[in-house]
């Protein structure tokens, strides 16, 4: 028997010039970390320093997700399990991923089903995935 489809939103954060590599591998592992798959997935979300990041538009094209972008003034406002004095330095909020992912979904910190997955690729950049359930 098959499951329930979840609906769910990535929080995606990653370094400049990411491969489109090193994202996607962190994406589908956070996927299968709770046992989720790329069809569950109804949307994405990150900060608005990241709307010209080319590996994240591309996987956003190739998969048909919409991305939603935030200011950092909106994500400072979301409370996160995991905020990150690093983040908040470069880009003037504590969370990217897991605040990113709250908003999007019209949840809380308790919807989060993946934290924050760090992901360190081939490329030597790192991207990081929340995994949010979408409030219905």
């Amino acid at each position: 028997m098959r499951k329930r489809a979840e609906k769910v939103i990535l929080g995606l954060g990653c370094d400049r010039g990411t491969s489109e590599e090193t994202i996607r591998t962190a994406i589908v592992d956070a996927l299968v970390s709770v046992s989720l798959t790329i069809n569950d997935v109804v949307g994405v979300a990150s900060i608005d320093k990241k709307s010209d990041e080319v590996s994240l538009l591309q996987i956003c094209k190739d998969m048909r997700w919409k991305c939603t972008w935030y200011r950092a003034d909106e994500l400072k406002g979301v409370d996160v399990p995991n905020p990150s004095e690093v983040v908040m330095k470069y880009v003037g909020t504590p969370s990217v991923s897991e605040a990113a992912s709250i908003l999007k979904a019209g949840g809380s910190q308790e919807d989060l089903m993946v934290e924050k997955y760090k992901y360190k690729g081939h490329d030597g950049k790192n991207a990081t995935v929340s995994i949010c359930l979408v409030k219905e």
